[in-house]
């Protein structure tokens, strides 16, 4: 009888988590389907800004940019971006695996890092490494980041790539491919990066006002905004649907342990009321 009992304690605890795990998944779910709305929708005006600078390019010499300029790396800015929480599968981890294999080759070249944390996971993790120097954290930050979220960051990064501070800043953030596939990935926003992209045929005859280098001197610190903007959606796209399958598999698993559980209960209730019915009959033979 002890036995069962301590069998229905553990499924009733089992019962209960998974009714923690099942709700976990549907917030997640609903939060995904929001997130993942606003990463394709931003996905757009990403790619329309590099068209624009396509074009550009065609008619004026964007190297001559000093947000364009390439050096030689001596020290390197590197915004990472995580989640505050954890049950989110192999999320953070993926993205500190990105961190550790693109900052080795550094660490062994001497070259110096700065780390501006995004989510409290990475921001431990970084504190803790030797060489490492953090140069910014920023915890609960919000889930549809406005422009003055960024603001902050995007400050530091174009005031110490401009005066030499740093020579190269990236962005490691999980680029959002589906619901069941998220990588995490490295990207360059300074110096910034030309793409080449096809060119829509409407903006092959479009002019640019007032002049075409004013153009590209707005555009370019826009261009690096909207990339550091769509790496933070690709971001919490990704969290939210990895951490939607994490508590989905909890669920299931949970559902699995209480079958085992229920079939391990029924079975030892057999038992004893099988032992019950011998000892029974076992004294009623003794008194006959």
């Amino acid at each position: 009888m002890a036995n069962t009992q301590a069998i229905k304690r553990r499924i009733r605890s089992v019962k209960s988590t998974k009714q923690i795990t099942k709700a976990m998944e549907l917030v997640a779910a609903s939060k995904m389907r929001r997130a993942q709305e606003a990463t394709l929708r931003s996905r757009t005006y990403r790619n329309t800004a590099r068209e624009i600078l396509t074009r550009i390019s065609e008619m004026v010499d964007v190297s001559a940019h000093p947000l364009f300029h390439s050096r030689e790396v001596n020290n390197r800015l590197i915004i990472a971006v995580s989640s505050d929480r954890g049950l989110a599968g192999a999320y953070n981890s993926n993205v500190l695996k990105q961190f550790v294999a693109a900052t080795k080759p550094d660490v062994e070249a001497g070259v110096g890092i700065e780390v501006i944390a995004i989510g409290r996971q990475v921001a431990r993790f970084v504190s803790r490494l030797e060489g490492v120097t953090v140069a910014g954290a920023y915890e609960n930050f919000p889930g549809h980041p406005q422009a003055t979220d960024l603001q902050p960051i995007l400050k530091v990064a174009f005031e110490r790539f401009k005066s030499g501070e740093v020579d190269q800043v990236d962005v490691i953030y999980t680029d959002f491919i589906s619901s069941i596939n998220q990588q995490a990935k490295v990207e360059t926003l300074l110096p910034a990066v030309f793409v080449p992209t096809e060119e829509r045929h409407d903006l092959e005859e479009s002019d640019f006002e007032p002049s075409p280098e004013a153009v590209l001197e707005s555009i370019t610190p826009k261009l690096v905004e909207v990339q550091l903007f769509q790496a933070l959606l690709e971001s919490f796209a990704s969290e939210h649907s990895m951490r939607m399958m994490a508590m989905k598999n909890a669920s299931d698993n949970a559902g699995d342990l209480i079958d085992d559980l229920t079939l391990e209960f029924n079975s030892a209730r057999q038992a004893a009321i099988t032992q019950e019915l011998a000892e029974i009959t076992g004294g009623a033979e003794a008194i006959a």
